[in-house]
């Protein structure tokens, strides 16, 4: 079996390596991929656009790929599902109108509401005046975010009247682009935040080991929000209990709904939740794929062939396969950032100590990496590396993250050296 994976992230360099570990792949492509893709036996990169639905489908069709794999949220909600589908190939990713989930808040929000899933009261916005004159009479602290997709760097936790004012300003003077046409205003929720993906085929949807992010870029969980500094899995917080209500509450009331707007909705439904300090829990966003860096801490423990799952979502058959098996202890990982990430950064710093990393027993994910001329290592984006270590506890885990990540070098290289402070305090 041939199988493309869509995306140039760590995400999408986690999935193809779980991938190739099944005997039943025979070879991944990666559209455009990254230097740690580049690296990998059995796969090679395709210089192609995530969008560029008509030259990822002429690739696939004469090279003999049968099956695609999208990663980012930007070209579901451009449509590539639907593209690719009606060429005749197989994708795991839903379609346009189910990106919707995630590409606009505001729908989701209604979404949520109409299915009666658990969520933080909000108001969809317009114009600035209104949703300023919103904030005054509600007061801070209170979250505002632009509605479509804005690389997670949409969302402003504002503190006081005056921030948040800021933030409407950023939405809707276009700092966002067209995600700023509407803003949402939502009441501020405190808790822990926890990510539970979900592989679902349209009518049964099963959930993946429960995740937290470290979304601040600053120690202590300070600081602007990020795409995700690092993460861990299983995360504790999300006990059984919790996610059997999860299951009920939230996912399956959610493709219910999905499916009474005709929305034959295959692949993963993320939800985002608040867990409040008394165990209940509220839907903070759905995604509509892979989260990262949660995929580069769940996958290593997967079991189950992940191709299998996918196949299974693909042919709506998910109800018909044993439950997902799973690797005993823990997983966590760090992510490598270029200085002065999440604001402006520079690319093209060479790389060095991956190997010696990798001689660690950490596994080193490539999220903003390429080659350049010389096949040399760079760097490519914010977020450059995630080292994975997996143990049988949370120490163990974090121990060979830290300990591959001190041996990695490039010019302006930071990361938190807290991750995982909650399951370790």
């Amino acid at each position: 079996m041939k199988v493309i994976v869509v995306g140039n992230g760590g995400r999408e360099h986690a999935l193809a390596w779980k991938l190739l570990r099944s005997p039943q792949v025979e070879q991944v492509a990666c559209v455009p991929g990254n230097g740690g893709t580049a690296t990998l036996p059995r796969c090679q990169n395709v210089p192609l656009a995530v969008d560029d639905f008509a030259g990822i489908s002429e690739y696939a069709l004469s090279q003999g790929f049968s099956l695609v794999v999208v990663g980012p949220e930007v070209p579901l909600a451009k449509g590539i599902t639907d593209y690719l589908q009606d060429k005749g190939l197989k994708v795991f990713g839903p379609s346009r109108a189910g990106a919707q989930i995630e590409a606009s808040k505001a729908w989701a929000k209604a979404l949520m509401q109409e299915a009666g899933i658990p969520t933080a009261k909000a108001a969809v916005f317009t114009e600035a005046a209104a949703a300023k004159s919103y904030i005054r009479a509600q007061g801070a602290p209170i979250v505002v975010k632009a509605d479509g997709l804005a690389a997670g760097k949409g969302v402003t936790v504002a503190q006081t009247i005056a921030q948040a004012e800021s933030a409407i300003d950023a939405i809707f003077q276009g700092q966002f682009g067209s995600a700023g046409e509407f803003a949402v205003i939502e009441e501020c929720l405190t808790g822990q935040e926890v990510s539970v993906l979900a592989l679902t085929d349209g009518v049964t949807i099963r959930t993946l080991l429960p995740a937290q992010d470290h979304k601040r870029i600053g120690e202590g969980d300070t600081g602007e929000n990020t795409g995700g500094m690092g993460a861990y899995a299983p995360a504790p917080i999300a006990t059984p209990e919790i996610m059997a209500r999860v299951q009920t509450e939230v996912l399956e009331r959610a493709i219910a709904a999905l499916r009474s707007k005709g929305i034959d909705y295959r692949g993963v439904l993320y939800a985002g939740l608040m867990i409040t300090p008394n165990g209940d829990f509220q839907v903070l966003e759905f995604n509509c794929r892979f989260g990262d860096p949660e995929t580069q801490v769940i996958l290593p423990l997967l079991a189950t062939p992940l191709e299998e799952l996918i196949l299974a979502c693909v042919e709506q058959r998910l109800s018909s396969l044993p439950p997902i098996a799973w690797q005993l202890g823990a997983s966590a990982t760090v992510v490598a950032a270029s200085g002065g990430y999440p604001g402006d950064y520079e690319k093209g710093k060479i790389i060095t100590g991956i190997p010696q990393a990798e001689a660690t027993g950490a596994t080193v994910f490539h999220a903003g990496t390429k080659l350049n001329h010389e096949q040399q290592i760079v760097t490519d984006g914010g977020r450059v590396l995630n080292v994975t270590g997996i143990g049988e506890n949370f120490q163990q885990a974090l121990a060979q993250a830290y300990t591959g990540i001190k041996a990695i070098d490039f010019s302006g290289i930071y990361y938190r050296k807290d991750i995982g402070h909650r399951v370790l305090s």
